[in-house]
């Protein structure tokens, strides 16, 4: 994998059973291997507000966190079968989140790394939805840039 990548995130909540809300990110951003882990870097601009968010989206053997700072904040950690809290600090005010994952799925090759998270989400202690990431990295140089299906 190259310092630099191409990252796809996309995300769908499933509220109530049946509305669905797709999001998809399409950002490059830069990436290294620590101590067995994998680190992709990239900023995002929030439409509306001044200023961005510097996202560290870190990949373990059976898990993904992902790390925002700046004018939101949050640390959200996803492991399989076990619950984590934490709180999510936005220009709005703060929510605590809790974060069930059922699935986590990680495949990585030499150039690119496919993750998939099904996860419960709560939101101050209330369920608010089922909810689901797909996530691609792949080297910036190999040309053939996709979206996990």
């Amino acid at each position: 994998m190259t310092n630099e990548v191409l990252l796809t995130i996309a995300g769908l909540q499933l509220i109530d059973g049946d509305q669905e809300m797709p999001v998809e990110v399409v950002t490059a951003g830069n990436y290294y291997l620590r101590n067995g882990k994998h680190y992709i870097l990239y900023d995002e601009v929030v439409e509306g507000c001044s200023g961005h968010i510097h996202n560290t989206v870190k990949i373990g053997e059976e898990s993904l966190e992902v790390i925002k700072k700046g004018i939101s904040n949050v640390h959200m950690v996803f492991e399989k079968n076990k619950k984590n809290l934490t709180c999510y600090a936005t220009p709005f005010g703060n929510l605590t989140v809790g974060i069930m994952a059922h699935r986590i799925q990680i495949e990585e090759s030499d150039t690119d790394i496919d993750v998939q998270v099904s996860y419960s989400l709560d939101v101050n202690d209330e369920y608010l939805a089922d909810c689901s990431i797909q996530m691609n990295v792949k080297s910036k140089d190999t040309g053939d840039f996709r979206l996990q299906e």
